[in-house]
């Protein structure tokens, strides 16, 4: 189910914290998921059990860093952006202070401002369609196709004017949007393409990797992100010179040679101690990788072995769609929680030291800051309808077998009580 082909980026291995395989593996007996009372919390994040087997080293990457006292425009820099643009098959990558700040400068660099409009979807995080705002041009929000969470081409189509000035598809969750689809839509219009691929460094679409399809792409760093650092950190990719010149410019204050400015700019500069960690863990990012998609494949087993992978009378458990063009490399692994109980069923899994969360409760359309962008509740149904229902399950790479045998024993154990309360 779960695609494997993409050209290796890294042969790198490095040891997880902590055993990824149980006593079931061992035995090729299956495990009854349905009846496995949990033992020990599952949290939704660990970020030390990915970065504590490379302390050492991630120690000394950056002890050289403050020995050189190069803490901005280090050669780290560099060749962290040399490594991301070959991940992304692109010409350049420009390193910035956040993956915020990436989706901001490459509005900047196309001129976006006031009178322009620019279509993003309103299931996804604050920022892409933030930046859009912060210029003065026009927020112009498409709904998702409900089975992937990402926007869809037609509603792309069907929010074009004469005003559109960009288009920011988001590849949510790890998966990649309908990039070809998309792309079709956009260069019939003359109209740029901006990837927002926050969640999905190393994603490919028809095996192209995910950020050489627009104009521009934009990464972040956020230590939650698949490559993660260690604190903020942001990157663009593309292959055009007077773009990456551009990005450069803007990024600097808009300041060559110093003091002298042609452009107001911002100050937006992923640090030298930030690149150096990063060089550090993007050796593993194909492992990485790897790990959260046997992840994946371990919930459909276990959902499937516990008899929660269909829609059966009360009891509605949507597992996620895979889109079979799509390299999914899974930021998140997402459920469908029905009839009005996604809170009732995280409820109980807190209850249970469960880790879970709702990604994204509240979409942008029916945010306060932007209720003035005029959309009513039920403006974009498939949106509505996903923020409502939807709750993610841990699935970071060093998460053990065990650990989502605790995760799908405890929903499973929802779903008897809530049957046996009703039959009584």
């Amino acid at each position: 189910m779960l695609a494997t082909s993409l050209p290796a980026s890294t042969s790198a291995t490095v040891p997880f914290h902590v055993a990824r395989s149980s006593a079931s593996d061992e035995t090729n007996s299956p495990t009854d998921v349905t009846h496995a009372p949990p033992v020990l919390p599952v949290p939704l994040l660990d970020v030390s059990r990915g970065n504590n087997p490379l302390r050492n080293e991630i120690l000394q990457a950056l002890a050289d860093v403050y020995d050189s006292g190069r803490f901005l425009h280090g050669p780290q820099v560099t060749l962290l952006e040399e490594r991301v643009a070959r991940i992304s098959n692109t010409k350049h990558a420009v390193g910035c202070a956040s993956g915020s700040d990436a989706l901001l400068l490459a509005l900047m660099a196309l001129g976006i401002g006031p009178g322009d409009e620019v279509i993003v979807p309103s299931f996804t995080f604050f920022a892409t369609a933030s930046c859009v705002h912060r210029l003065g041009a026009k927020i112009v929000f498409a709904d998702i196709d409900p089975r992937t969470y990402n926007i869809d081409p037609i509603e792309i189509q069907a929010n074009i004017t004469d005003r559109t000035r960009a288009i920011i598809p988001v590849h949510l969750f790890g998966q990649a949007a309908a990039m070809d689809a998309i792309c079709n839509v956009a260069d019939g219009c003359d109209i740029p393409v901006i990837e927002d691929c926050a969640q999905a460094i190393g994603g490919a679409y028809h095996g192209r990797p995910l950020g050489s399809w627009g104009q521009m792409s934009c990464t972040s760093f956020y230590p939650t992100k698949n490559l993660g650092g260690l604190g903020d950190g942001g990157m663009l990719t593309l292959s055009s010179d007077i773009l990456a010149d551009r990005l450069r410019l803007l990024a600097g204050h808009g300041m060559r040679p110093r003091y002298h400015h042609s452009a107001v700019g911002i100050n937006s500069r992923l640090d030298t101690l930030q690149a150096a960690a990063l060089l550090v863990k993007i050796q593993y990012l194909q492992q990485y990788t790897t790990a959260r998609q046997e992840n994946a494949q371990c919930y459909f087993e276990l959902f499937q072995q516990a008899g929660l992978a269909d829609v059966r009378g009360d009891c509605a458990v949507g597992l996620p769609y895979h889109d079979p063009a799509a390299f999914h490399v899974w930021n998140q692994f997402s459920l469908r929680i029905g009839n009005g109980q996604r809170d009732h069923l995280r409820s109980y899994l807190q209850q249970r030291n469960i880790g879970s969360e709702i990604y994204y409760p509240i979409p942008l359309h029916q945010q306060v800051c932007f209720r003035d962008c005029g959309y009513a509740d039920g403006s974009l149904p498939h949106t509505e309808r996903a923020a409502a229902e939807i709750l993610h399950l841990p699935i970071y790479p060093e998460l053990t077998r065990i650990e989502q045998e605790q995760v799908v024993a405890a929903i499973a154990s929802y779903y008897r009580e809530a049957y046996r309360s009703k039959a009584s």
